[in-house]
């Protein structure tokens, strides 16, 4: 049954007509409002928007995809671009054995009822599908991130070995001079090689493992064979984002960049019809026949929805999303009547608040030979567990230490065999860290505990407590190593648990430790379909919303690598294919 517009849907629509009229008044012609018209307006070109754009255009409908950045690809460009969808034909080609009821046994048991059971049940009965429609429409291909362990491995269904996907090497000379409108990634492929986020891992470890040297090597090869062909070799985020801005050029979809979402535009019954924009700088109204898909990001910049929604301290300093993900879609699509789930939440993780930049820590804190302390100088958590649980840990402490701030500690063996960003085994740490006060060292754990304002005897106390356990192989307190997740970014060769390494060797070093996140998981609250939903469940019709501008399918958790860009192409494609299916028009 229809649902009756409220009042404030009809004044949105009937001051929306009037700005309509105001604004396509001043074309001069009837083809240049023909020129703003089509079927779809997607906000937003990373993997979300670029996913229902291309669903939607190769369903023969006419898309636009608005961009608000300078570069297209958001996020997903900056990112390593795992994909969390389980069944899909990539996986199967791997040979691994999978079927649906394990998918949905392990999804529930990670997210649990907080999301509804159907929204659930579309992600996974959906995402197959959508791998095997990119397969088919742009020139992308993906691999197997084998032995990238779910992120509850134990759990029913869980997959040990992985279940998660990544782009293959893609040829930047496929974009043309849309490839120089790319979004730069996070953090830069090191210079000379081609390497694939499955295999980061082992360039950790290139130092002290012969597998480590051996992929650095076919890491190199990979890029001179790239050079010799005339390539411009891209992978990860890098590789996705271009992969579908290639698809979305065969479909001669535009991507109109600078263009920043002003507000919806609304019909007289309520339904969203267009959008508000500034092109070039003037304010442009844009019809959409068929609806709007919000895919604008989420609003980790947005310092004051953080302090509206989100537990303190927070900021948007800690934050490595993109700069321009400020909230927008999610602030239009509240006016327009959206509920919100799950703003208090985002996709955390440890960050070191680097002069340069808040630098994400993944294998640094797994790594055997590190430990991370509270304000007391004590250990808080599993160092090695997933990092969005790493986090919801760190508040959780912080509410009887009073101090959000936390220490890695590691010691001198640890800095003489593993990469830490992009410094190499032995090479001292830049000096700006240093100065900046985010890294500190010392010749004696006392000293260190000083430099770091922590307790002397606890932090001694903690180190001699963790090196007994690393010398048994067996974690009495966090049961750091239990899990098969644990071993993901540790070190083969040392025993007897790669997760367990004692601290001995001088001198000390402890790095500053902040909540960040690799962008927010809250927003528009969404069906099965995509489609926003009211306070009530009703449908705002010709409103949808996918990735981070829409409450996550994982809820409060995380259930493998990808768990972010595989449900945001998933919905992405919900979207474009609903919209298709749809006769509605303005």
């Amino acid at each position: 049954m229809p649902v009756s517009p409220s009042r404030r849907q009809v004044l949105q629509g009937a001051a929306s007509a009037a700005l309509s009229t105001s604004v396509m008044g001043s074309f001069s012609t009837p083809a240049q409002a023909a020129e703003n018209t089509f079927d779809v307006i997607v906000i937003g070109s990373g993997a979300a928007g670029m996913t229902a754009a291309l669903s939607a255009a190769k369903r023969g409908l006419r898309v636009v995809v608005i961009e608000k950045a300078d570069k297209f690809g958001g996020s997903t460009a900056r990112s390593g671009a795992g994909i969390w969808i389980r069944n899909n034909e990539v996986l199967q080609k791997a040979g691994v054995l999978d079927t649906p009821e394990q998918a949905a046994t392990y999804l529930d048991a990670v997210v649990g009822p907080i999301v509804p059971a159907e929204r659930k049940a579309a992600y996974l009965q959906q995402g197959p599908a959508m791998i095997s429609f990119i397969l088919r429409n742009t020139p992308l291909r993906f691999r197997w991130m084998e032995g990238y362990s779910d992120y509850y491995p134990e759990l029913p269904g869980g997959k040990p070995n992985g279940a998660s996907i990544e782009p293959d090497q893609f040829d930047g000379h496929l974009l043309g001079r849309e490839l120089a409108n790319l979004n730069p990634p996070y953090l830069a492929t090191p210079p000379g090689v081609v390497i694939f986020g499955g295999e980061y891992k082992w360039l950790n470890l290139a130092a002290v493992s012969a597998k480590g040297a051996l992929v650095a090597a076919n890491a190199v090869a990979r890029y001179v064979e790239a050079m010799l062909k005339g390539q411009i070799p891209l992978t990860m985020g890098q590789a996705l984002a271009a992969g579908l801005r290639a698809g979305l050029l065969q479909a001669n979809v535009p991507v109109w960049l600078n263009t920043p979402l002003i507000d919806l535009q609304f019909d007289h019954s309520g339904r969203v019809n267009g959008a508000l924009v500034s092109k070039d700088g003037t304010p442009t109204l844009i019809q959409a026949t068929r609806g709007v898909v919000m895919a604008a990001g989420g609003f980790e910049h947005n310092l004051k929805m953080r302090l509206d929604y989100q537990q303190h301290p927070i900021t948007t300093d800690w934050t490595v999303g993109t700069k321009t993900n400020t909230g927008d879609g999610i602030l239009a699509g509240q006016r327009a009547g959206g509920a919100l789930d799950l703003m208090d939440d985002a996709w955390w993780g440890p960050v070191i608040p680097l002069p340069e930049g808040p630098y994400f820590v993944l294998a640094e804190r797994t790594l055997p030979g590190s430990i991370m302390v509270n304000s007391q100088g004590q250990r808080f958590v599993n160092e090695a567990a997933p990092y969005t649980d790493f986090v919801h840990t760190t508040y959780k402490q912080a509410l009887v230490s009073q101090d959000i701030t936390a220490w890695m500690v590691v010691d001198q063996r640890f800095r003489n065999r593993y990469l830490f960003k992009e410094t190499l085994p032995f090479l001292p740490l830049p000096q700006r860290w240093y100065d900046a006060g985010v890294v500190v060292k010392d010749l004696t754990l006392e000293g260190l505990a000083a430099k770091m304002g922590v307790p002397p005897a606890a932090l001694r106390n903690t180190v001699q407590r963790f090196n007994g356990f690393a010398d048994a192989g067996k974690d009495l307190d966090f049961q750091r190593g239990d899990s098969a997740y644990d071993h993901y970014y540790t070190d083969p060769a040392v025993r007897p648990s790669s997760s367990l390494a004692a601290l001995r060797y001088a001198p000390f070093y402890a790095f500053k430790i902040k909540p960040g996140d690799l962008g927010t998981k809250g927003g528009l609250r969404t069906d099965a379909r995509a489609r926003v939903l009211r306070d009530d469940g009703s449908v705002i019709e010709g409103l949808y919303a996918a990735g981070n501008n829409s409450a996550s399918v994982m809820g409060h958790s995380y259930a493998g690598a990808g768990s972010t860009i595989g449900p945001a192409m998933t919905f992405g494609y919900i979207a474009g294919n609903d919209l298709a299916d749809s006769s509605a028009s303005v």
